[in-house]
């Protein structure tokens, strides 16, 4: 009989161990999973943050380009209008 009763209360403390030990391994198997979703969140920001970095750099590279053409416009303009009155001062 007493057999039965240290036999039934080492069953009852290993089944409570194995209990606390699941819900060990769960809590520690979230906080991994919050881990790696968290990894992936950084991860995904810096790919993000290149792709944006990489379109400013280009959208600064046109401006650039632009600026150019719009100072060659103003010189073509002002050639032009230097050539008119050319050929109106040779034509009268």
């Amino acid at each position: 009989m007493r057999d039965n009763g240290r036999l039934r209360s080492q069953l009852l403390n290993t089944q409570n161990l194995v209990n606390e030990t699941k819900a060990e391994l769960e809590r520690a198997t979230q906080r991994q999973e919050r881990c790696v979703d968290r990894s992936f969140l950084i991860d995904t920001e810096k790919k993000e943050k290149m792709i944006l970095e990489r379109r400013v750099s280009e959208l600064q590279e046109e401006l650039k380009v632009l600026g150019d053409l719009k100072a060659d416009n103003q010189r073509l303009k002002d050639e032009n209008g230097a050539l008119i009155r050319v050929i109106s001062k040779l034509s009268k």
